[in-house]
């Protein structure tokens, strides 16, 4: 007999939100230990070379300066191999451990004081000298590395006999991820035993890292992490940051605390690459598209191969028979990219998108109708059918709710008073991904009960949501269940990104509480004493605690007197979730239809959205009120990208000259107009029992070239860069 499901489905509010607005969740930065000592590193002030002197006598004679580490007096790390890490392939950045600077603002020393004034007063005292190099900073300017290809038919025939040909280039920006909450660590020695309070998206990950680099079991790490303040991907790795403040506390023997600058975060962690995204295609007179050639070109570092998923979208988004892809890094001296979110599709989302506003422009065909068009019947990429693909649906329903039939036929002709109106649509998706992971859950004798897992929560809402999978499993309310997150010393979980927390920890949770709930329905089936003794398991269900069999209302007892009569202080399970082969047997992802409206300064270019609407096709929803909080986040995201958001570098040395919240761009409430989100109901059966498919990343794909677009329609120019500036429009 199915179990009730009363939690999942429902709006609830953030369990943890009172904790959040009243300065009760502790993250990273916000942990004191006894004795603790303050870090702040000295970033390099050149973009390549090698250093030849540090002087540290000014900085070591301040009050309160317990050390000053750089390479010279550094303890030897070991940097071995590791996976588990979630680094690119390549050579990981040594922590202080040589003299080689490889991008501007690479740290080559840390100064440790008694206070954090103290450590920031000695770090500006430290004289470093290099022998500089002329940095490589340019996609132009680097070294390209191998090819990631992907073909089928003849895309060079078919380009040449077709009726419109055109090619494009596009140029998305470096961004950075600015989340709220600084990037920190606290790390506290006990013998060969290391503690870490952390920022991360992954506590195992980092548990990896510093098992490896300090050459001890993972046993003797523990990474802890209970609240993540925002990160959009930017903490899926361990940085550097990381081991300086592991190695400060080793060799001062003193608890250590780094946190990052807003500055820092510009070189001390990663960003969305900037890209050169080049497109040709084919069509016939109608916009059915019959090739499409994409050359992409995007920034990693020199030291490690940083890639994303940017291909899949140019495989199988839309039909056609013929397809060529040619995707390369570009080794440059910088410091590493990193996902940020909607990691890949975004990116091709702005080129692919556009390119197929650009056709429908050129062939007449409304833009709507063109991607119905090329509608595929099945992944064309793989050759696998489906598993659901409600893209049409989406099309659809964003059409009616953003009132497209309003748009102009021809662009800058629609106006209010002075500002150009213009209607702008984008498709997008992003892949469907799951990973092993684990849980544990306990029913505890008082009938309230604790979930606990290592996963992080960044502020989508895993505590709620993975609080309500809980309830429903186990028959309780809310109230009674308490979700524990982010404590390696909790069963292992994958990364709190790519939308596959729900799909993967959600699916270990809900089978750990499927597990409890049965196990204290045998222990009532087979207690003589219990009014459910002889029951059949599969007809007693679980409601508010107390345990029913189906129909017979009066054969009942809850969890408490049923564990209190077997003398058990509590039951207790692991739940676990393996990924089935559903990704072999079907094309799985998320799919989105993002609609904008805009209104552009005739005179001074200025632009203002005044409406986003996202339909979206993610499987079952399991929170709407966070769903919909996702994809406002999404949005707001998508209008950084679109109009505002752009990582500027001085091509002289490196050096980030907008490093700061003043001269990088993000939205602010006054540039949010009306935000639309609609989900559409159903659910993906073939991957998970719950039905996901995952969403925080497929919000924000489709939403800066939905405004690319809406900006043509409204002006008639086209900016195949991103940001859209003022001067773009000129």
């Amino acid at each position: 007999m199915t179990q009730p499901r009363n939690a999942v489905g429902v709006g609830h509010a953030r369990v943890e939100g009172r904790l959040k607005v009243t300065g009760r969740a502790g993250y990273a930065a916000d942990q004191n230990v006894e004795g603790m000592l303050h870090a702040v590193i000295v970033d390099a002030t050149v973009g390549r070379g090698r250093i030849t002197g540090i002087d540290t006598t000014r900085a070591q004679a301040q009050p309160g300066v317990v050390a000053v580490i750089s390479h010279l007096n550094a303890t030897r790390l070991t940097y071995r191999e590791n996976p588990d890490s979630n680094h690119p392939p390549g050579e990981r950045l040594q922590a202080l451990q040589d003299d080689r600077v490889r991008f501007f603002g690479q740290p080559v020393a840390v100064a440790v004081a008694a206070t954090l004034q103290q450590a920031q007063h000695a770090a500006s005292l430290v004289t470093v000298t290099y022998d500089a190099e002329q940095p490589a900073l340019g996609l132009d300017e680097g070294t390209p590395n191998a090819a990631q290809n992907y073909a089928r038919g003849d895309t060079a025939d078919a380009l040449a006999a077709a009726d419109v040909r055109m090619t494009m280039a596009y140029a998305p920006a470096r961004t950075h991820h600015n989340p709220m909450e600084p990037h920190a660590t606290v790390a506290q020695w006990d013998g060969d035993r290391i503690t870490v309070w952390d920022k991360t998206q992954w506590i195992n990950a980092t548990q990896a890292e510093l098992a490896s680099v300090f050459d001890i079991p993972r046993s003797q790490v523990r990474v802890v992490n209970p609240y993540v303040g925002g990160a959009f991907g930017s903490a899926l790795r361990p940085w550097p940051h990381v081991i300086i403040a592991a190695l400060a506390a080793r060799m001062t023997r003193r608890p250590v605390k780094l946190v990052l600058t807003r500055r820092q975060m510009y070189f001390g962690t990663g960003y969305r690459p900037a890209y050169d995204y080049r497109i040709t295609l084919g069509a016939d007179r109608r916009g059915r598209l019959t090739a499409m050639e994409h050359t992409i070109r995007a920034e990693t570092s020199s030291y490690e191969d940083f890639r994303e998923a940017v291909t899949a979208a140019g495989e199988s988004l839309y039909s056609m028979p013929n397809v060529r892809i040619d995707y390369r890094s570009v080794a440059l001296d910088v410091n590493t990219p990193i996902w940020k979110r909607g990691p890949g599709p975004a990116t091709a989302a702005f080129a692919i998108e556009v390119a197929l506003d650009e056709l429908a422009h050129r062939v007449g065909v409304d833009p709507v109708d063109l991607r119905l068009r090329n509608e595929p019947e099945k992944d064309e990429g793989s050759g696998l059918p489906f598993s659901t693909r409600r893209l049409r649906e989406c099309l659809s329903t964003g059409a009616r709710e953003i009132g497209w039939q309003r748009r102009a036929r021809r662009p800058g002709t629609r106006r209010d008073g002075d500002w150009l109106i213009g209607l702008g649509m984008a498709a997008g998706n992003y892949h469907t991904v799951s990973a092993p992971a684990q849980a544990r859950v306990r029913l505890n004798a008082d009938g309230t009960a604790f979930v606990e897992t290592a996963s992080s929560d960044m502020g989508p809402g895993t505590y709620t949501s993975m609080t309500q999978v809980a309830a429903d499993a186990l028959g309780l309310t809310l109230e009674t269940v308490q979700m524990r997150l982010g404590d390696s010393l909790y069963p292992p979980t994958p990364p709190h990104g790519g939308s596959m927390t729900m799909a993967s920890i959600g699916t270990a949770v809900l089978n750990g509480g499927d597990t409890v709930r049965r196990q204290a329905i045998d222990l009532a089936v087979n207690d003589r004493n219990s009014p459910l003794y002889g029951a059949a398991p599969d007809k007693v269900v679980v409601r508010d605690g107390r345990l029913t069999v189906r129909d017979q209302p009066a054969r009942a007892e809850t969890y408490r007197r049923l564990l209190a009569r077997n003398d058990r202080d509590h039951l207790e399970a692991v739940g676990s979730y393996t990924p089935n082969d559903a990704g072999q047997r079907f094309s799985m992802s998320a799919y989105a239809a993002t609609f904008a409206e805009v209104a552009v300064d005739a005179t001074l270019g200025l632009i203002r959205i005044r409406k986003l609407v996202g339909v979206y096709d993610a499987g079952r929803i399991v929170n709407p009120r966070l769903a919909e909080s996702q994809a406002i986040g999404g949005m707001v995201g998508g209008i950084g990208a679109a109009l505002l958001e752009h990582t500027v570098t001085d091509d002289r040395d490196g050096r980030i000259v907008n490093a700061n919240l003043a001269d990088y761009l993000v939205p602010v409430n006054a540039d949010i107009p009306e935000l639309k989100a609609v989900y559409l109901n159903g659910e993906d059966p073939h991957m998970v029992s719950l039905g996901v498919k995952g969403l925080g990343e497929v919000v924000h794909v489709g939403v800066a070239p939905a405004i690319a677009n809406a900006v043509f329609n409204a002006t008639g120019r086209r900016v195949r860069s991103l940001p859209i500036t003022v001067e773009a429009l000129q």
